[in-house]
């Protein structure tokens, strides 16, 4: 998978994680009614994504890191809670499971001539 293609996939999930994540938080099936401070999960978000959207190698590093709690999240809740709650819970699993390869791929399709030869040399 070339580069172009991880970046593209990744930024959409990204936006497509953050959407999803606000209209959880705030509309669809907040914790408390009218909303909670769990909203913030999905603002948290939009700090990496202009570095995504622009290929910025070290937001995909630092990012694949922060996407894991995300993964964590969605699985506990998909197993804990009922009805649409559940399924917003197995739709963010999804999108950070792909999410998180995507920045992955990036990561190893951009890495360096130089990180290359040492990753080759200790095969």
């Amino acid at each position: 998978m070339t580069a172009q293609r991880c970046q593209l996939a990744s930024s959409i999930s990204l936006i497509l994680l953050i959407a999803l994540c606000l209209a959880w938080e705030g509309w669809l099936a907040p914790l408390r009614p009218g909303g909670s401070w769990m909203i913030l999960k999905g603002a948290l978000l939009l700090l990496p994504l202009f570095g995504i959207l622009r290929g910025k190698r070290y937001t995909y590093k630092w990012l694949s890191l922060l996407i894991q709690f995300y993964l964590l999240e969605g699985l506990l809740r998909a197993t804990t809670e009922q009805g649409l709650s559940q399924w917003l819970a197995i739709g963010e699993t999804l999108l950070a499971t792909l999410l998180f390869l995507m920045l992955i791929l990036y990561i190893r399709t951009t890495r360096p001539a130089a990180e290359n030869k040492k990753a080759a040399q200790s095969d």
